[in-house]
Formats: structure tokens, C-alpha cells, sequence
């Protein structure tokens, strides 16, 4: 399966998903109710980042990397 994402698209999920996950596992007050969807989403944001692809742009055909 060819690569859909560009480098910009990795990066900026790859921060994010970093980020959701450090909040999900930081014990701050209030923050028991979204531990678990950030830490989700922080894992699927990161996942795609380092293998470049997102099936969410399959259906519509979307790429942001360079074509040759």
C-alpha cells in the first residue's frame, strides 16, 4: 500500500499524538474523563504518523505527499 501522507501531515500528527498520550497519562485533577479517548486517539494519531499512512483518506482519494 503506497504512502499517503506527507511530511508535514506526519509531523503534525506525530506531536499531537505525543501530546494526547502524555495527557493521558499525566494525573491531572478533572482530567479522569478523557484519560482514555486521548489516549485512544493520541495511539491512532501516532501510529499513522510513523507507518504514513491514514485510512480515513483512502475513500477520498486525498494524498499530501509528493507524487513522482
Amino acid at each position: 500500500m503506497a504512502k499517503n501522507m506527507g511530511g508535514a501531515d506526519r509531523l503534525i500528527r506525530a506531536v499531537v499524538g505525543i501530546g494526547l498520550i502524555g495527557y493521558a497519562m499525566s494525573n491531572l485533577p478533572g482530567a479522569e474523563d478523557w484519560m482514555v479517548p486521548a489516549g485512544i486517539v493520541g495511539f491512532v494519531l501516532l501510529l499513522t504518523a510513523i507507518i504514513g499512512i491514514c485510512p480515513a483518506y483512502l475513500p477520498f482519494g486525498i494524498k499530501t505527499c509528493k507524487t513522482k
